[in-house]
């Protein structure tokens, strides 16, 4: 078992939530994906090994992993979240065509949080930045 899902498994266990097999399957399929998957992905790539298992459930565990800090929701308005195990500071690209989101490293713009918070009298507890392009695998297809 990799470093990153004991320690995860032991914030949970630490948080009173109980392992079960099908949350451990989605805290391991989170933990390996780069792909940053929906709800649904996570199911379907699960179904096969937990067939009485439901797309609520995934969606009841993704919250329980919320709650417990070890994966965000990033919403798009299109209705279909996208999930990241990957708590650092990082920020995403995503192809205007197919979809994919893929992580890229920056340095943290926390200057943008404290003059959020100096012009807003906000607390502020983050922020999310996006890029939008067309990835290399839809470059050849694209009329830009």
């Amino acid at each position: 078992m990799n470093s990153r899902l004991q320690e995860a498994m032991e914030k949970l266990k630490m948080s009173g939530v109980r392992m079960t097999p099908q949350r451990h399957a989605v805290l391991a399929f989170l933990l390996d994906s780069h792909a940053h998957p929906t709800a649904d992905d996570i199911y379907k790539a699960l179904e096969s090994r937990f067939p009485s298992m439901s797309v609520a459930t995934v969606y009841n565990n993704l919250k329980v992993f919320i709650d417990s800090g070890l994966v965000r929701e990033l919403a798009y308005g299109d209705s279909s979240s996208r999930f990241d195990a990957d708590m650092s500071n990082h920020y995403h690209a995503k192809c205007v065509h197919c979809g994919v989101l893929v992580d890229f490293n920056y340095p943290t713009l926390r200057q943008v949080e404290t003059s959020a918070a100096d012009e807003t009298g906000f607390l502020i507890q983050g922020h999310r930045l996006e890029v939008y392009g067309t990835c290399q695998n839809c470059a050849p297809i694209s009329s830009y």
